[in-house]
C-alpha cells in the first residue's frame, strides 16, 4: 500500500460520490427483473441476468437499448413505459443495503462532504431518497436526466464544480464499470464494490483503489473499523 493509500480517508478526499443502485440500495435483483418482464411484454428478445444487469447505472433509455439492441427506435417509448410500471410497482420495497445509511451518517460526521451519481431520473431518485429517508445526509445529487449518461465524466465534473472540490480529490463509489470509466474519465479515483451488478472480474478490467465485496469492507476501507 502506498503511502497515500495509509491516510486517513478524510485527508485524501473531500468528497465521495456515491452511485445509487447496487451500491446503496439492494435493487439490482429487482431492476433487472423489471427489464426482463418489459421485454417479455412488449414480445422483444429477454436478456438474460447478466445481460439485464449489465447496463444498469446507465440512463434508462441508453440502458434499455443496450440490453435490447435489436429494439427499433419506435419501441423504445413503449418499453420504458413498461419498465416504470414494472419498476414502480416495486420500489416502496426496496431498502438500503444492511449498514449503508450508519456508513453516511459516519461520513457526514467526519467532515466529509456526499453527493450522488446515479442512472436514476431525478424524480426517481428524489422518491428512493425520501423513502430511505437520506436526502439530509447528501450535500449534493446529480441524475442521468439532467446531464450526459455514465461512463461521460459531466456528472461528476458539475458535482465537483457545484461544491467546489477538486476531481483529484473527489472518490466515486459504485458497483459498475460504468462507475468507474466515470470516475477515471472525470480525473477522479474510484472503488468498486462488488456486491451490486457486475462481478468482480467485469470491474477489476477498470481502474480502482480497492474492489470491495460488502458493505462492511467499505466502511472498513473508508474509515478504519
Amino acid at each position: 500500500m502506498s503511502s497515500l493509500g495509509s491516510l486517513p480517508v478524510q485527508q485524501r478526499y473531500d468528497l465521495i460520490v456515491f452511485d445509487w443502485d447496487g451500491t446503496l440500495m439492494d435493487s439490482t435483483a429487482t431492476i433487472t427483473r423489471c427489464i426482463q418482464a418489459a421485454c417479455a411484454d412488449l414480445g422483444l428478445p429477454v436478456p438474460d441476468e447478466a445481460q439485464a444487469s449489465h447496463v444498469i447505472g446507465l440512463g434508462l433509455q441508453d440502458a434499455l437499448q443496450r440490453a435490447v439492441p435489436t429494439i427499433q427506435p419506435d419501441q423504445v417509448g413503449a418499453m420504458v413505459a413498461r419498465y416504470r410500471h414494472h419498476y414502480l410497482s416495486q420500489d416502496q420495497a426496496l431498502t438500503l443495503f444492511s449498514g449503508a445509511r450508519e456508513l453516511l451518517v459516519y461520513l457526514k460526521e467526519m467532515g466529509l462532504a456526499l453527493a450522488v451519481a446515479t442512472g436514476k431520473s431525478r424524480v426517481g431518485l428524489n422518491r428512493a431518497l425520501d423513502a430511505s429517508g437520506t436526502r439530509p445526509l447528501f450535500d449534493a445529487t446529480r441524475c442521468a436526466d439532467e446531464t450526459f449518461s455514465k461512463p461521460h465524466p459531466a456528472m461528476l465534473l458539475e458535482l465537483c464544480d457545484e461544491l467546489g472540490m477538486s476531481p483529484a480529490r473527489t472518490l466515486m463509489i459504485g458497483d459498475t464499470t460504468h462507475d468507474l470509466q466515470m470516475a477515471q474519465n472525470a480525473g477522479a479515483a474510484a472503488i468498486g464494490v462488488t456486491y451490486g451488478a457486475h462481478p468482480a472480474d467485469v470491474l477489476a478490467t477498470c481502474p480502482s483503489v480497492a474492489l470491495l465485496n460488502s458493505m462492511a469492507a467499505l466502511r472498513q476501507w473508508l474509515c478504519g473499523e
